[in-house]
């Protein structure tokens, strides 16, 4: 069943959930994600991300996903993520995507409500729903870290100023805020820190649902404090994709051993069979292995925001 953001989370503020938003840059997450969903019955949100281009182009992912959707047992969004380019979104909207997201976050205030404004504009002659952003969660999607953690050509995280926000949301007319209070994209080297100061702040001056982005790699004590603290949306990717590669890897590794070569140490892994019962492996089974670790980590997932566990 299609839906827009803002019908997916009425559902949420009326359950006082959150609702799970995963990045698809692929059909096996696409599949992942939905089976879950709909084996939680459970509303789900699937993404497509700006800077996911180079793994699938949005003119073909993107109709997979709206099919998929329509298709579902359950409620389901199909939104763009982290929308840097207006003309990205209107390209996004023209497909059919029901919500975009404009991320004029590294830009300057005035930049940001005057580009978020003209992506309301265009997003409200097809009906769909625009979550904005405020603050700066520094790595994005496809941060590619330096050897000590940094992360190059990416905006350092800024929290967000409570007071920009209610002005934010009242200039644009958005229907979502993402908001910055310590959560990063990508893999946290360290276990974040949350300002639930900053989010109870926040939540006391805006009055659309909040969004919590670098959701994957918290615990289950904060999102489900900050679940009750008014966020209604978490992005959540990273440990997901994580999940299917390593479910992969361990079917093509059963032990290492260390090898030095040119001054450097490294391991060398292998696998056992037993001669004559040697088994193709077919690109089909790759596909299942990752979709099936990847559809348990988004049951858990979901398990937690929507409060079933």
């Amino acid at each position: 069943m299609l839906v827009n953001l803002k019908e997916i989370l009425q559902i949420a503020e009326a359950r006082k959930i959150a609702i799970g938003s995963f990045n698809t840059p692929n059909l096996e997450s696409v599949l992942a994600v939905i089976g879950a969903a709909e084996e939680l019955d459970v509303p789900v949100i699937i993404m497509h991300a700006e800077v996911h281009e180079e793994i699938c182009p949005m003119n073909i992912i993107g109709k997979v996903m709206i099919q998929c959707a329509k298709d579902a047992k359950v409620p389901v969004c199909v939104h763009l993520d982290h929308g840097e380019h207006l003309d990205y979104i209107n390209r996004a909207l023209e497909i059919g995507f029901t919500s975009v997201m404009y991320d004029g976050s590294a830009l300057s205030y005035e930049e940001n409500v005057a580009n978020t404004c003209i992506a309301v504009s265009l997003a409200r002659k097809k009906g769909a729903s625009v979550e904005a952003e405020i603050g700066t969660l520094g790595k994005r999607e496809l941060g590619y870290q330096t050897e000590n953690g940094s992360s190059e050509d990416e905006p350092k995280q800024v929290y967000t100023n409570p007071y920009d926000a209610e002005r934010f949301v009242k200039e644009t007319g958005i229907d979502a805020l993402a908001c910055s209070f310590g959560t990063a994209h990508g893999l946290y080297l360290t276990k974040p820190r949350l300002d639930m100061n900053v989010l109870d702040e926040i939540k006391k001056r805006v009055n659309v649902p909040l969004v919590m982005h670098g959701g994957s790699g918290v615990n289950e004590e904060d999102y489900r404090t900050v679940i009750s603290k008014g966020i209604r949306k978490i992005n959540y990717y990273t440990y997901m994709a994580k999940a299917g590669g390593e479910n992969i890897e361990q079917h093509f590794k059963v032990s290492s051993f260390p090898v030095k070569k040119d001054g450097k140490e490294y391991s060398v892994y292998y696998t056992v069979v037993e001669k004559g019962k040697e088994k193709p492996i077919y690109y089909h089974d790759i596909v299942n292995w990752g979709i099936k670790a990847m559809k348990e980590n988004v049951l858990k997932a979901l398990n937690v925001f929507s409060g079933k566990c």
